[in-house]
């Protein structure tokens, strides 16, 4: 299994974000905090650092002016990123996937079943937003034999 996905409620009953669900522990003096889902970790000399540093690596991934995340800490250890620019959100999901599992655009079309690079590029590049259902053909493309994980958030975003 790769990750979970988290789908959140938000304000709108028509706008959904894109989650990404994650943990945070202490090991000696350092906050170590990590998405999965994006194979991503990094740390803090404190719980609040570390949020502050998982934020800023995400946007950071991105790399698109404008793109900001929002940390809300969870219990036991857990956390969820997210944030209203659902494009970049799932345009970073599939670019993490794919290059985790090593493959280029023009592999990622053709396991796609699609003999141009840019119908997969375009979700990527987050030109195009996926359904649900499109996710899950993306994500399998790039990833086979791991599998998606829907679910409710798990944090109380009303603080």
């Amino acid at each position: 299994m790769w990750g979970q996905v988290e789908y959140c409620e938000c304000i709108s009953e028509k706008e959904v974000n894109v989650r990404f669900a994650g943990s945070v522990y202490r090991d000696g003096k350092l906050w170590l905090i990590e998405i999965p889902v994006l194979d991503v970790m990094t740390q803090g000399y404190t719980r609040k650092e570390a949020f502050e540093m998982i934020a800023d690596l995400v946007e950071t991934l991105a790399d698109k002016h404008g793109f900001s995340v929002i940390v809300y800490p969870g219990k036991s250890g857990t956390f969820e990123v997210s944030s209203s620019d659902t494009r970049t959100m799932v345009s970073l999901l599939l670019q993490c996937q794919r290059e985790l599992s090593g493959l280029s655009l023009a592999q990622a079309a053709k396991r796609l079943g699609v003999s141009s690079r840019n119908a997969y590029a375009r979700y990527e590049q987050g030109a195009s937003v996926p359904t649900v259902e499109k996710l899950n053909e993306l994500l399998h493309a790039v990833a086979p034999k791991k599998d998606s994980v829907l679910t409710e958030s798990q944090v109380n975003t009303n603080v």
